[in-house]
């Protein structure tokens, strides 16, 4: 099974937020990333994972 690997402005994209609404997740460690030289990666998963959560906790 092969994931997709997705940049900060595409994971905005994904979730209709700011690119800097991204990185809040990121440092606030509610999603999931890693580092590649310089540049931030989020695996498709991650954006799941957190899209499941959240829907969760909505419901809850």
């Amino acid at each position: 099974m092969t994931t997709a690997v997705l940049t900060v402005d595409q994971v905005a994209g994904r979730l209709g937020v700011s690119r800097w609404k991204v990185h809040d997740l990121i440092r606030s460690r509610e999603l999931a990333s890693f580092k590649i030289g310089r540049c931030r990666r989020i695996s498709e998963a991650a954006v799941d994972d957190y899209i499941s959560l959240r829907t969760e906790q909505e419901a809850a």
